[in-house]
């Protein structure tokens, strides 16, 4: 069992997630939308892999708001954070924006939302996870 981190603002979008991470999953999910805690938990060792939302109306660090592809530069650049695998959500997929974001975050990972086929889905965390490992 993997400890995802899930980091989301919208509560539909985090009780879909949390429900197939945890029961079709079998994964441990924890929820922020706090940046310092956020690091924290990446930096302590306690996250597997990360969901990270890239549109965040609630996230901010040291005053300011701040976005999905930054909080990845965070834990990708912070000890232990490179190896952590980071998988990008979005609702508002456009032509190109996967590798622009992938590329701009260090993220492994980019799915759009909604998550439709939730056994790809899983099948697509497992595939991170295992790479990691």
């Amino acid at each position: 069992m993997a400890n995802v981190l899930l980091v989301e603002d919208d509560v539909m979008n985090i009780l879909i997630f949390r429900k197939v991470l945890e029961k079709r999953g079998g994964h441990q999910v924890t929820h922020s939308e706090d940046v310092p805690e956020i690091l924290q938990l990446c930096l302590n060792g306690l996250i597997d892999l990360v969901v990270m939302d890239i549109s965040l109306s609630n996230s901010e660090y040291e005053g300011q708001l701040i976005d999905g592809i930054e909080i990845t530069r965070l834990i990708k650049n912070q000890a232990g954070g490179a190896d952590i695998p980071v998988v990008l959500t979005t609702a508002h997929a456009m032509s190109g924006d996967e590798e622009r974001f992938l590329s701009a975050s260090g993220a492994q990972g980019y799915i759009t939302k909604p998550i439709i086929d939730h056994e790809e889905f899983i099948g697509q965390i497992s595939g991170y996870l295992d790479s990691a490992s």
